[in-house]
């Protein structure tokens, strides 16, 4: 009798013991703060711009924004792919200010009809190979009406796409409607190169590195064209810096995340 009541006095201390361990091991894990991650978008892909080369060139995953109807936009479309990033629609959309010449064929107006954003929405999207997203080319118009912004949803639903809002507008009701309706999104935060000089990219470069330290995720947006060979030498150097802290990830990636 004594034997077994010992025998089972030391089943019950290993048991506590062994609890006491596992609890702490996963209270370390759940402490353990999940890797930071910078997702930059490049936008303005599939007219030959300027930087197009040196971008894709850049040894990180990025997210290539390609506009619908232009001249490269298959072929810019196609080698971002190949290149294992991801491809999103840059839909032209109207701004408050500017040209519509600026906008690019198959635009989305505020006088259009239901029927006419959504056929060009899906137009863009079938122009586009390899889209898996889309986001706004200028839109501060567009972006803030509710009506065009839930056909715009409506459509990316269906289709299976992620919308990323470019926030060319405070105003923006974008990621309000996509929360509504369930279509997995995120935004943008810094505009890396909307002054085409190196010291002022440099200077938005180090507001996300900035930002890197203080927050867990970082999304920036950046173009080719008359910017993008110095978006692409500035991005280049602050590579090495950038991943001390922080992984780089495709919006895709970030999104799917942030979602678990």
């Amino acid at each position: 009798m004594y034997w077994r009541k010992l025998l089972a006095l030391v089943a019950v201390l290993l048991f506590v013991s062994t609890s006491q361990t596992s609890a702490a091991t996963l209270s370390s894990q759940q402490e353990t703060p999940a890797k930071k991650v910078v997702a930059f978008v490049i936008d303005d892909f599939g007219n030959n711009m300027s930087g197009t080369t040196e971008i894709l060139a850049l040894p990180v995953p990025l997210t290539v924004a390609v506009m619908p109807f232009l001249p490269s936009t298959k072929q810019d479309a196609e080698l971002a792919h190949q290149k294992g990033h991801d491809v999103f629609v840059h839909m032209p959309m109207e701004p408050v200010k500017g040209k519509r010449s600026w906008l690019g064929p198959g635009a989305i107006t505020t006088d259009l009809s239901d029927e006419e954003i959504r056929s060009r929405v899906q137009k863009a999207i079938d122009d586009v190979p390899h889209a898996i997203g889309m986001n706004n080319h200028m839109g501060s118009k567009v972006t803030a009406d509710e009506r065009i912004m839930r056909i715009i949803m409506s459509v990316v639903k269906e289709r299976g796409l992620i919308y990323l809002d470019s926030r060319t507008t405070d105003k923006s009701v974008a990621s309000k409607i996509a929360t509504e309706m369930g279509v997995p999104h995120t935004e943008n935060q810094i505009f890396l190169d909307d002054v085409y000089s190196v010291p002022h990219i440099t200077q938005q470069m180090e507001k996300i590195c900035k930002r890197i330290g203080t927050h867990p995720i970082c999304v920036a947006i950046g173009h080719v064209g008359p910017p993008g060979k110095k978006t692409a030498s500035v991005l280049r150097q602050y590579i090495p810096r950038i991943q001390k802290e922080a992984e780089f990830v495709t919006i895709s990636k970030l999104v799917n995340q942030s979602v678990r």
